[in-house]
């Protein structure tokens, strides 16, 4: 592992600055390897994590610096619960913990430094120093992921029968007999135009 200022440069390079959110990942990042015994998430360990981020905010960039986890790498996976949260998984022991921070960890910073005016350097001063106990919650979990999910997943690219893009991974949807993708088959985010 880097040395906490370390992340710390790397998270301010990747997000473009630092607040409370980017320190508050990096702990949360940093404490949860700690429990699984993964110390080179970078290096000789870098293929049998991967981290589970149920909020898209700052936090969830540094810890993609920590652990070295990215969607384009297929280990980085995106919940949308907006929770200040991040399951990590070892692969290789099938263990997973899931690291949540605590509200409470925002009266504390108020608590620890009523002089800093500023919400967001008493918040990044705090989570910078408080023990992870105050910081975080913590829960052994058991994560299924599925082969089709894993990084390097190689699997048949199937043809939508209506739009006629191509889906990977397993995503698609067969309604009436007819291979669909997602979208198609009534999942869509957008709508498109007239």
């Amino acid at each position: 592992m880097k040395t906490f200022a370390e992340y710390e440069d790397l998270a301010r390079k990747v997000h473009g600055h630092m607040c409370a959110g980017q320190v508050l990942g990096l702990r949360m990042a940093i404490y949860g390897l700690s429990l699984l015994g993964i110390d080179d998430p970078t290096g000789s360990q870098r293929k049998r994590l991967v981290t589970y981020v149920e909020i898209d905010r700052c936090a969830t960039d540094a810890i993609g610096v920590v652990t070295g986890c990215r969607l384009g790498k297929r280990a980085l996976k995106f919940l949308d619960f907006g929770k200040m949260a991040a399951t990590f998984c070892d692969l290789q022991t099938g263990k997973a913990i899931r690291v949540s921070a605590k509200e409470s960890s925002k009266q504390r910073a108020k608590e620890l430094f009523p002089e800093i005016t500023d919400k967001n350097a008493q918040q990044m001063k705090a989570y910078r120093e408080l023990p992870d106990a105050d910081l975080f919650d913590t829960l052994w979990v058991s994560v299924r992921i599925g082969p089709e999910d894993l990084p390097g997943f190689k699997g048949p690219r199937v043809t939508c029968a209506e739009c006629g893009e191509g889906i990977n991974f397993q995503r698609e949807v067969v309604v009436d007999g007819r291979t669909l993708c997602r979208s198609c088959a009534g999942q869509r985010y957008y709508e498109p135009l007239p």
